[in-house]
């Protein structure tokens, strides 16, 4: 595997004011147990998001919301720190026939304190709640740095909220957005792999869940604001994101190191910020630490601007940087016009990556990415590009 292209430092918290797309999302916030007294400070949050970012936000505690001509209209619907028994069965049901048209699904906090005897919702949410500490800044690891929900995000992310710790782990049918790093607090029960945020594909839908969000200045902080407004997005699909599980992924660059990578032709890869640079330079960044027959890939790049690079697999093992140009197969990414925001590429094989031509390799590209291949998978399903 090779790679080409240059990368900037993480960006900051994205721009929550920027009209996006026209939608429209109802905020359900019914408790039949504890009440969150953030509920109205994140009604208000999201209200503003959607008038920053052009959609529609409608915000109820009626139930009789949920009947099937009413549901249509809504690109998402969020559960804002609902608990206990919100909807009777003809409204869960109403909900489920949602759903499985291609509603979407956005749960914050609470929301996995909700239904527990509703098997379709616990599915959607992902995990149920079991237990909390006491309110305590934490460290939370970031996995994804590609999805729009964690895309403006570093490789950690410290903040104070209410830890919540649940009942199962949900990264077998989920894909994990965040962890909490239990070593920062005290009070965490789920070890070393403790999801804190994950999306997924769910019966025809898109769900989101985020476990933060418990304290009301969490909807002043921009980075939360920027990551509940990510997880909207993608519920509404206004913007897309590979939401697929991704257990037995055996990682090729984790944001730490580069063992098993090495650079062939001129220029150089400078990691920073969990980031991989490139300058000075067309050479390419290519994967000697093991050759991979049948295996599924995923990349997560970063490029801001009119810019473009890509991605070389299946080229014979080499330090000459054009053995993967000659006989190797090329992914090209190309960002055209002047939106700066986030792109991603999910791809499968033995990688290269490639950078730009050689008369714009001096510019300052942005290429934020993650590599894991899986030999156990390889199947035809997977999207060749995914840009948002």
């Amino acid at each position: 595997m090779a790679v080409p292209g240059s990368a900037a430092p993480r960006t900051a918290a994205p721009d929550t004011t920027a009209k996006q797309a026209d939608g429209r999302v109802l905020v359900f916030s019914r408790t039949a147990g504890f009440r969150h007294d953030s509920i109205p400070e994140g009604i208000a949050a999201i209200e503003d998001l959607g008038a920053k970012n052009g959609f529609t936000v409608d915000a109820t505690e009626d139930p009789t919301a949920f009947r099937q001509g009413n549901l249509n209209q809504y690109d998402a619907v969020v559960f804002l720190s609902t608990t206990g028994d919100v909807l009777d069965t003809n409204q869960q049901r109403a909900f489920e026939h949602y759903i499985s048209q291609g509603g979407g699904y956005v749960g914050v906090h609470a929301a996995a304190d909700t239904e527990y005897d509703w098997p379709f919702y616990g599915g959607l949410a992902g995990a149920y709640f079991e237990s909390h500490p006491q309110i305590q800044p934490a460290a939370i690891g970031v996995e994804d740095r590609a999805h729009p929900a964690t895309a403006h995000l570093g490789p950690v992310w410290e903040r104070t909220d209410e830890w919540y710790n649940y009942r199962t782990n949900p990264r077998e049918h989920a894909h994990v957005l965040a962890t909490l790093d239990e070593t920062s607090y005290t009070g965490g029960s789920m070890g070393e792999d403790h999801p804190i945020s994950w999306c997924q594909e769910y019966e025809g839908g898109r769900a989101f869940y985020t476990g933060l969000g418990h304290t009301k200045e969490s909807y002043a902080e921009p980075e939360f604001l920027g990551h509940l407004l990510g997880g909207i997005r993608y519920a509404t699909g206004a913007a897309r994101a590979d939401c697929r599980p991704e257990t037995g992924y055996e990682p090729l660059f984790d944001g730490t190191g580069t063992d098993g990578w090495k650079q062939a032709g001129p220029g150089q890869f400078t990691l920073e910020d969990g980031t991989l640079t490139s300058t000075g330079g067309m050479g390419l960044l290519w994967y000697e630490g093991r050759e991979f027959g049948s295996y599924s890939l995923k990349l997560d790049w970063r490029m801001a601007g009119d810019d473009n690079s890509g991605v070389f697999v299946g080229f014979p093992a080499s330090d000459d940087p054009w053995s993967a140009v000659d006989s190797g197969y090329e992914v090209q990414i190309d960002v055209c016009g002047s939106d700066t925001s986030v792109r991603f590429a999910s791809v499968r094989a033995l990688v290269a990556l490639w950078g730009k031509d050689q008369e714009r390799q001096e510019a300052d590209h942005s290429a934020s990415f993650a590599l894991a291949a899986s030999p156990s998978r390889a199947d035809s399903s997977y999207p060749e590009n995914s840009f948002r």
